[in-house]
């Protein structure tokens, strides 16, 4: 083990291949998560509101992250080892399924290739670390936040919370900024759009974004510091406007139809997580030219 610590220690084109292969083979988790876990809530929400009505619930097959086995929702056709292979399998099978030759959604092998690309980039721009492991925990969670939150308008507790502590366990060894600075970004973040959330229903008498969001930023400012939120809010906002302008005008989309702010909030989280100091630098440089 300290051998192998060691090799990718000083070799950083190795790390890079690992954590691209890694990046991969937990890309096809997520396609598990994306699809269960939304499932799993609501199971759990029938089922508390059974309870509060007094009725017994239901006896249900176990459902969870690990079963049942997946399975081609047309056929059953159970999902060898073979045929879930990141990306190649897809490739192989030429998008259908083995056995009744239904269409795959590409959905599945670009999550998988995302998260290996983006795995890739956080080995080579962090190098073998503390810093790289902890990247990789956050975007793997903001991948699959963005996809839950387009889906279902959902973004979990199971996701956002533990990504809070996540983050400010990380920053007690000042893994990515100082704890007082995190202890702040996630108090700040929460506080930011919860004031948002009120402004706008107190204005309008309408919900403008639901609570997830503000637990997603508040777990980014834990991870990048209070330093970072404008840079956050700021870009998530903008995308977030022009998406939604975007959506209206062009495609009709209904103006009384939600528009997930989650993903906009997980790119803006990445973008910070490369690039925020230089980008903040460069800004605050900018509006000191005379």
């Amino acid at each position: 083990m300290t051998q192998m610590i060691h090799i990718l220690q000083t070799s950083p084109l190795l790390f890079v291949v690992m954590s691209a292969i890694l990046g991969l083979m937990v890309g096809s988790f997520l396609n598990v998560v994306i699809h269960r876990l939304p499932k799993m809530l609501e199971i759990g929400w029938q089922q508390q509101c059974a309870e509060l009505r007094g009725e017994q619930p239901a006896p249900s097959t176990p459902y969870n992250l690990m079963v049942p086995r997946s399975a081609c929702p047309q056929c059953n056709h159970a999902i060898s080892a073979w045929e879930n292979i990141p990306v190649i399998s897809y490739l192989l099978l030429r998008g259908k399924c083995k056995g009744c030759g239904t269409a795959i959604s590409p959905r599945y092998p670009i999550i998988e290739a995302i998260s290996g690309m983006l795995c890739a980039y956080t080995a080579w721009s962090f190098g073998f670390g503390l810093a790289a492991a902890g990247a990789f925990l956050l975007i793997w969670a903001l991948l699959a936040l963005t996809v839950i939150d387009f889906d279902t308008q959902l973004l979990p507790d199971d996701i956002t919370l533990p990504l809070l502590w996540a983050g400010l366990l990380l920053n007690l060894f000042s893994v990515f900024t100082d704890l007082y600075s995190a202890v702040l970004g996630a108090v700040i973040g929460y506080l930011a759009l919860w004031s948002v959330y009120w402004l706008f229903k107190l204005v309008t008498g309408k919900e403008g974004m639901g609570y997830g969001d503000f637990k997603l930023l508040a777990a980014l400012g834990a991870w990048m510091g209070w330093q970072l939120l404008p840079l956050i809010i700021l870009m998530s906002s903008l995308v977030g406007a022009i998406v939604g302008i975007f959506l209206i005008v062009a495609l009709r989309h209904g103006r009384n139809i939600p528009i997930p702010f989650g993903p906009y909030l997980a790119c803006s989280g990445l973008i910070a997580l490369f690039w925020g100091k230089t980008l903040t630098e460069g800004y605050l440089q900018l509006l000191a030219v005379p």
